[in-house]
């Protein structure tokens, strides 16, 4: 039980090629404004290939996908946002060294939301070390000090999430823990929110702007 003066940690388990932890994001940062939350920003690498098979072979079979990006769609275009089909699968890693390293300055939110908006748009390969400096630069971050990051503590501290991960039993993304209980999928915030409400987290008054 949460006492009238303390927040819920939620869980929120994301990665930057995923399309519905893009359409999760936003929703997941307001929890913070209409409730007693701190929200924790949980890097997860889900293994597309294992998943759907090898999409980049000719005879691969896309249908799921194809779908999965239509309801993505559909989705971003209801909000306003722009969400295009990556031209590959792509590798997370070095985005989410980014965002620990972003996290770890506060600049999370900032940082986030850029990758986030550019790589659905297809103008930011997230596998270019330039361009994630790049961005890091736009929200007061250091490239130099963000390059001893990746070649010293970033391997680690990715892999602890991982860790972290497969003890919440966590199996994709974007993945939504509250009190132990999981939720998978940006179209379960409703329940999300039903749940502090039902554990009496709602705010009498909401806030203005959250904690990056």
């Amino acid at each position: 039980m949460v006492s009238a003066n303390q927040e819920l940690e939620v869980k929120f388990y994301f990665a930057y090629t995923s399309p519905f932890s893009y359409l999760a994001f936003e929703p997941a940062c307001d929890l913070e404004l209409t409730h007693r939350v701190k929200l924790r920003f949980i890097p997860y690498g889900v293994n597309i290939r294992k998943t759907y098979g090898d999409l980049d072979r000719p005879d691969a079979d896309r249908r799921k996908v194809r779908y999965l990006y239509l309801d993505a769609r559909r989705f971003a275009k209801e909000r306003g946002l722009v969400i295009y089909p990556p031209r590959k699968i792509f590798s997370c890693r070095l985005a989410f060294y980014g965002g620990l390293f972003a996290l770890a300055h506060n600049r999370f939110r900032e940082y986030s939301k850029r990758v986030f908006e550019r790589f659905w748009r297809q103008e930011l390969d997230v596998e270019n070390p330039d361009a994630i400096e790049g961005i890091l630069a736009e929200v007061g971050l250091d490239g130099q000090d963000f390059r001893a990051y990746v070649n010293t503590k970033a391997r680690d501290e990715l892999e602890r999430c991982f860790q972290e991960a497969e003890q919440d039993q966590v199996f994709g993304v974007p993945t939504f823990v509250v009190d132990g209980e999981l939720f998978w999928g940006n179209d379960r915030i409703d329940w999300v929110i039903k749940k502090l409400d039902a554990m009496g987290l709602r705010r009498t008054e909401k806030l203005t702007d959250a904690v990056s």
